[in-house]
């Protein structure tokens, strides 16, 4: 099956979306995939690479206003590195409406994972999606986002 086929490429507006990971991971093959893959969707991305500092993510979205942060992790520190920035992001008037969603790996133990999403949902983030759970949530997800105006 084509790429094409899966992520169908449409007409609709890029949206300007940021990935990073969590300050404990240092991961980056996974940025660069999901930022191809947001491109070839025709979206403006920004990749502002591993372990980024709570505060440098924060500053760059008060100073860029994106229409997207993309959090991903692939250490098992996702869950509690995620609780930790989004409960500082959404802290954040300017930032409290801002979509943001995480996934990969959450934590280290996979029966867990139910409550990671239930826990990180209540925390603030709008989507979560779990290591293994396949591409076409998230490309959805992102497809039924508004692009921002200004």
């Amino acid at each position: 099956m084509e790429l094409e086929q899966l992520f169908p490429l449409e007409s609709q507006p890029a949206l300007d979306v940021v990935v990073t990971t969590v300050p404990s991971d240092s991961h980056t093959w996974n940025l660069v995939f999901l930022q191809l893959l947001l491109l070839e969707q025709g979206h403006d991305v920004v990749n502002l690479g591993p372990c980024v500092p709570n505060t440098t993510l924060i500053e760059y979205c008060i100073d860029n206003r994106p229409d997207l942060v993309v959090v991903s992790s692939v250490n098992g520190h996702g869950f509690p590195d995620g609780m930790r920035l989004i409960a500082e992001l959404r802290a954040q008037p300017l930032l409290s409406a801002l979509p943001v969603v995480i996934g990969g790996k959450l934590g280290i133990r996979a029966e867990e994972n139910v409550q990671y999403v239930e826990h990180l949902i209540e925390g603030g983030f709008d989507a979560v999606f779990e290591d293994g759970g396949g591409l076409r949530a998230f490309t959805s997800f992102v497809e039924s986002l508004p692009v921002s105006v200004g």
